[in-house]
């Protein structure tokens, strides 16, 4: 008996078992822990997307800063665009504002789809261009109506201006018929049939007191030297270091008939319900601080207006139809 190998093991054969079920154990613990940080983690992830789609930023598409809304101005150097951008950033839409430094580039630029938007234009002048152009482009909201001057720096009186003396008015269709409106209002000329606005230089009849010459818009400023007087769009009267006050005559911009010369928003017309886009339209017509800079820089001649797009598109469909009347 004394030579038999001591029965030691079936303890060897339970002290590992014990060993094994503490390692199992320890595992299932480190997987539990693990699982349970990695669903903490997503849960952490989704709060903070959830709080970034709560704060209205485009992540993606159109208004992402990835794909800014660009935007079409003439004048991108008036200080409210730099707050209307800022007040979009804050909606969470990234936007550039696209300067231009003649009116005929923006609705090209639009229309090719270089812009999403462009903001310089009143009705009739778009409803020019798309009849011309064979466009379909389409009002998306309302900013302001603007009156149009006559200026002069060498009289401070309609009066003061002599027979035969020359005046300018802007080349483009639509600013010429409104500037020859605003000359046979002041008593400087008469036109065919009373004038509409679609008049040319040809309808400026021989009886009318002075001469008129066409120039492109931006060119009238720089010519008053050379001419009696000129008519001036509001985006050009301070490059010219004039003040709204200096002019001789102008429009009545609340008068009912000055709707098709209400300046819009436009767009592509597949874009005319996009979302961002007419919520890019909202935080212009209802930021503060946003109109209250078009006010200021106008010389405070601006009178704000947020007619509903249906009612801008009935003007633009019924002056396009006149206009191509005319054709």
């Amino acid at each position: 008996m004394s030579d038999q190998t001591p029965l030691v093991a079936p303890p060897k054969k339970r002290g590992r078992l014990y060993a094994l079920i503490a390692i199992a154990i320890v595992a299932v613990i480190a997987i539990v822990v693990a699982i349970s940080f990695a669903v903490s983690s997503g849960s952490d992830s989704s709060d903070a997307a959830g709080s970034a789609a709560g704060d209205g930023a485009i992540t993606e598409g159109r208004g992402s800063p990835d794909e800014p809304v660009k935007i079409g101005v003439v004048g991108a150097s008036d200080p409210y665009w730099e707050v209307y951008k800022d007040a979009a950033a804050d909606a969470g839409i990234s936007v550039e504002i696209v300067d231009f430094t003649d009116y005929a580039q923006p609705n090209p630029a639009l229309s090719e789809g270089d812009l999403d938007l462009n903001q310089f234009q009143h009705i009739i002048y778009l409803a020019q261009y798309n009849e011309s152009a064979g466009q379909d482009l389409t009002p998306v909201g309302a900013t302001a109506i603007y009156p149009l001057g006559l200026y002069s720096t060498k009289y401070t009186s309609l009066d003061d201006i002599q027979d035969g003396e020359t005046v300018a008015v802007p080349s483009d269709a639509s600013n010429l018929a409104r500037g020859l409106l605003v000359l046979q209002a002041a008593g400087l000329i008469e036109l065919e049939g009373g004038g509409s606005p679609f008049s040319t230089v040809d309808d400026v009849l021989d009886t009318s007191k002075v001469e008129v010459i066409t120039l492109e818009a931006a060119l009238t400023p720089t010519s008053l030297p050379d001419v009696a007087a000129a008519i001036i769009n509001n985006d050009f009267v301070e490059d010219a270091n004039l003040s709204f006050e200096d002019a001789l005559a102008t429009d009545d911009p609340a008068d009912p008939s000055a709707q098709p010369y209400i300046n819009i928003f436009a767009a592509r017309d597949e874009d005319k319900d996009d979302e961002v886009l007419l919520e890019l339209v909202d935080i212009f017509q209802n930021t503060q601080a946003v109109t209250d800079g078009v006010l200021e820089v106008s010389g405070g001649t601006a009178v704000l207006v947020t007619t509903p797009v249906s009612e801008l598109e009935e003007s633009l469909a019924t002056v396009q139809e006149s206009y191509a009347a005319t054709q």
